[in-house]
């Protein structure tokens, strides 16, 4: 196969406009020249440390400039990027980092409301096999060195910033992403650097994305999360654009950001528009808001009809829906630029994919306007789950990945997801699977059987409920159960409410019906 480098997405950039502005953070802005820099030094230390090509490297970190830095970074060194959701606790951190036999880890030291560092110095220190650790620091002290981890800026203080890339098999895999399964162990979709590169370049047919014109865009989404880096980084970046961080949605703030940077394109979950125009007040400046948005993009579950509909009125944009999965890349299919948006919908396959509605037996839906699996086959389609050999063999047979989400599609060949996979729930644009919550509350001493259910939210979309029975006797509270549940689950995972039952309701094979208990 040809040789190909995620990395190239960046270097190319850097080679044609060095001083154009890559990232801005607060009063930082960094240079495609020093973004590039930054990123060999990181590379110059992996390789003094040992770290070799196809090595796995995992990275902790919100939306920092250091996430991108050390991202490409890796990339250059020719091994793979497992980012980590910043929200996982130690013992989850400790399963992420064995799960994938990485190597090395760069964590960022986090705040005293979020302690990222710690949790992911505890998980460290509790895993096999991973033998570096570089603590990235915040600022707010804390931590020195000889006093535990190894300080980033420390270690790579010494490093050159010249690196010559390590040329890679464009079927080598560049990232890691990891998913929930319905069996509650995450499992990492290994995505090769072809198919991370051409879900980048879609946005020239997706949002009409030019280097010659690049976009400025706002930044909100969790850059760990396969949305938000490979839409929002690496598409920004293969087009030299200016990426503005932000690295905690809060909706006022990031209209303010989208005024003051004159930001283009914004990509969020459909709880972030709801939250931009609940925030619009007399100090916003919306006629320049508006001027400057070009492109607005949605994911995650459906826009209602009225938040298309108040968003063109005030900012005189259609958001654009898309689909996919950590497995595709992510994106699989979009509605069409330039076009009325049919709500509901998440569009039509891209450019390179195909997308068709299957039974249970994979055969295909003899009704054309029945309701099917989607299943997606194409360059988006991940190599497998990293070390899962029975799993990759379920979910991806003839080169077709079978998603587990029910769709119809329109005379238009236009899809709409009618049911999502199983049981999972979707929280604030998190995916949240039921089974991986219910394990862990059954260790607590007071729960004998329990269900993990989506409830609907206002603003999160979905809310997590488990409706638990107790054991004889035990005297614990909603309140007990919760905080505990928060001490040993990521923020978006734990239930908020917690309903006592004497009994839950059961099918007559024994399956817990949990259709009874919304």
């Amino acid at each position: 196969m040809p040789s190909y480098n995620l990395s190239q997405l960046l270097t190319q950039t850097a080679d044609r406009y060095p001083e154009r502005v890559a990232v801005v953070f607060g009063t930082t802005t960094i240079s495609y020249r020093e973004l590039n820099a930054a990123s060999n030094q990181v590379a110059n230390l992996l390789a003094s440390r040992g770290i070799a090509p196809g090595d796995k490297v995992a990275l902790s970190c919100p939306n920092l400039p250091f996430f991108t830095i050390i991202y490409y970074g890796i990339l250059k060194a020719g091994a793979t990027v497992v980012p980590l959701n910043v929200l996982l606790k130690r013992r989850e951190v400790a399963y992420h980092l064995a799960d994938s036999d990485a190597k090395a880890y760069f964590a960022f030291e986090g705040t005293a409301d979020l302690p990222i560092g710690e949790e992911a110095w505890r998980g460290f220190q509790e895993s096999d096999g991973c033998t570096e650790f570089f603590l990235i620091e915040s600022g707010a002290g804390g931590w020195t060195d000889g006093e535990g981890p190894e300080l980033y800026s420390t270690a790579v203080a010494a490093q050159a910033p010249t690196f010559d890339v390590v040329a890679c098999d464009e079927d080598d895999t560049a990232v890691i992403l990891y998913t929930s399964g319905t069996t509650g162990q995450p499992k990492g979709a290994e995505l090769r650097h072809r198919n991370m590169r051409d879900n980048a370049l879609a946005g020239v047919d997706l949002f009409r994305s030019d280097i010659e014109r690049p976009d400025t865009y706002l930044c909100a989404l969790p850059l760990f999360h396969s949305f938000g880096q490979t839409v929002m980084q690496n598409g920004a970046l293969a087009f030299g654009g200016t990426i503005v961080l932000q690295p905690r949605f809060e909706a006022h703030a990031a209209l303010e950001l989208m005024v003051s940077h004159h930001v283009t394109f914004f990509g969020g979950v459909p709880t972030m528009y709801w939250g931009l125009l609940g925030a619009l007040d007399e100090s916003v400046d919306v006629s320049t808001l508006a001027r400057n948005l070009r492109v607005a993009v949605a994911g995650g579950s459906a826009l209602p009809t009225e938040i298309h509909k108040e968003f063109k009125e005030r900012f005189g944009v259609t958001i654009l829906e898309g689909y996919g999965l950590s497995e595709t890349s992510p994106v699989a299919s979009f509605s069409t630029y330039g076009e009325e948006p049919r709500v509901g919908s998440i569009g039509v396959p891209i450019a390179g994919v195909e997308m068709k509605l299957i039974n249970d037996d994979r055969s295909d839906i003899a009704d054309p306007t029945g309701i099917g699996e989607i299943a997606i086959k194409g360059h988006n389609v991940m190599k497998g789950y990293y070390d899962r050999p029975d799993a990759t063999g379920w979910a991806i047979k003839d080169g077709w990945f079978r998603t587990g989400d029910l769709a119809r599609k329109d005379d238009d060949g236009f899809y709409y997801i009618v049911d999502r996979s199983k049981d999972m729930i979707i929280r604030g644009g998190f995916n949240v699977y039921p089974r991986e919550i219910e394990e862990r509350l059954m260790e607590h001493p007071a729960v004998s059987l329990v269900a993990v259910i989506g409830v609907p939210h206002d603003s999160h979309g979905e809310e997590i409920k488990a409706v638990v029975v107790r054991n004889d006797g035990d005297r614990t509270t909603e309140a007990e159960l919760v905080s505990w549940a928060k001490d040993q689950l990521a923020a978006y995972k734990y239930p908020r409410i917690v309903e006592f039952a004497d009994a839950l309701p059961m099918t007559a094979t024994g399956k817990v019906l949990k259709r009874a208990l919304g």
